[in-house]
């Protein structure tokens, strides 16, 4: 049986490398379309969850999850040697920027090295980890021609950028379009019909590079786009107006303009490291990529402001930031979620704790997590008490299950990076981008 004929007819077994924020989703997506499908994970915690109908990403109804793994349709492993007996696999593996911001393509690496162990004819392969363009022909590609197996013929090879917004209830795997590009036509042509069987439109472009080369873009737009917001913000402090009030404004133009809202930094896994994987890329080939570092630079700097902000809101208050109690409000990188990767409020976190300040956290979603080795415990709840025993309040992500009214009646001073308090002139409430009249 021919592999597009297994897919079309859901007879072939799909598998995911990486069960994280992308690959869970992707599976459950698989199988709810009918596919038998296996992920592939080296967390032992988040293989024995799935294998028992546990659920650990808050986007997964936990009753598809339970009935998903009760039919046999999903199920978890760290036994690569299943990819034998596989006809597809997605790889969705962490990339993460190394200590000098450039691409760390070890997980894909050890993906590859597995896959090749066990690789064999009409199998298709697709990358969907975020990467710089090149990747995966150089990497995976180059790894793979050694096995003799012919890429096009033997096996399919392709790039999908994956698409997933963590908390969004609008979109989804299904309702969002879908990228592919393969090595070959025919690698395009199994990897469209493999995702069209759960993705509404499945958008063909002519190579790897160019679908490697879109998701850079995406998300080079949104930090090029935020970084102009903060700066915006900036200006708007100096100025003594409210940018909010510019903002909401300026949105009322039905064309040729985008709302973009500053904040207190960038957060998740792609808008502060996507970029810089272009602008890694692009160094190599004596290119300097000028948008790009100034973005970057500018959306880094926004801790910074914050804290300044902070110490001079104190200062009004005759009060020093060392020793002063300080509550941050939501440590997510973004409301009503638990997802802490690169969140700006680890940097405030820990240049309130370089500043000799009394850091505590309120999060809903993230009742503990791990700080500098060790292990950093939320307030369990807040009341009126609880909020007056602290010097000063940052609001850092706007979750909607706060009390925010309880807050702004009982805290001696808040600082709101997300505008919380729109158009709020009380003198306790320092609000980003809003400059106060000496």
């Amino acid at each position: 049986m021919s592999l597009h004929k297994k897919i079309k007819d859901k007879n072939a077994h799909i598998g995911v490398i990486g069960l994280g924020y992308v690959g869970l989703p992707l599976a459950v997506e698989f199988a709810k379309a009918g596919f038998n499908v296996t992920g592939i994970e080296i967390d032992e915690n988040k293989i024995s969850a799935i294998n028992n109908g546990g659920n650990y990403i808050s986007d997964i109804d936990d009753s598809l999850m339970i009935d998903l793994v009760k039919k046999g349709k999903l199920k978890a492993t760290n036994d690569t040697s299943i990819i034998s007996e596989l006809d597809a696999i997605s790889i969705c593996v962490p990339t993460p920027l190394s200590k000098v911001n450039e691409p760390d393509v070890s997980y894909i690496i050890k993906s590859v090295d597995a896959i090749k162990k066990y690789l064999h004819q009409d199998f298709l392969i697709i990358l969907e980890s975020t990467t710089y363009p090149g990747t995966t022909k150089e990497v995976i590609l180059s790894a793979l021609e050694e096995s003799g197996l012919i890429v096009g013929k033997d096996y399919y090879l392709c790039f999908s950028p994956e698409r997933i917004d963590p908390g969004n209830e609008i979109y989804n795997i299904s309702n969002t379009p879908k990228v592919i590009g393969g090595v070959t036509e025919d690698c395009t042509k199994i990897g469209q019909s493999l995702y069209s069987q759960i993705v509404k439109d499945v958008i063909s472009v002519s190579s790897p590079e160019v679908a490697e080369m879109v998701k850079l873009l995406e998300n080079t737009f949104r930090s090029i786009n935020i970084g102009l917001a903060n700066e915006i913000a900036i200006m708007c402090e100096k100025l003594s107006i409210d940018v909010w009030e510019v903002i909401n404004a300026a949105s009322t133009k039905p064309y040729g303009f985008m709302k973009f809202t500053p904040g207190p930094g960038l957060g998740g896994h792609c808008i502060p490291i996507d970029p810089l994987y272009l602008s890694w890329k692009m160094k190599n080939l004596n290119y300097n990529p000028k948008f790009i570092e100034l973005a970057s630079e500018i959306n880094a700097s926004m801790p910074e402001h914050v804290i300044e902000t902070l110490k001079k809101a104190l200062d009004n208050n005759h009060k020093k930031l060392k020793n002063s109690k300080i509550l941050l409000l939501g440590m997510a990188y973004k409301k009503d979620i638990d997802d802490l990767r690169e969140s700006p409020s680890l940097d405030i976190l820990y240049l309130l704790n370089k500043n000799n300040a009394k850091v505590e956290y309120f999060d809903p979603y993230i009742p503990d997590f791990i700080f500098d080795n060790s292990k950093k415990s939320g307030l369990v709840d807040l009341n009126s008490e609880v909020v007056k025993g602290f010097d000063g309040i940052i609001i850092l992500t706007d979750h909607t299950n706060v009390d925010y009214e309880l807050i702004k009646n009982n805290a001696s001073l808040i600082i709101d990076t997300r505008n919380v308090y729109p158009l709020n002139n009380d003198k306790n409430i320092f609000r980003l981008g809003v400059g106060k009249s000496e």
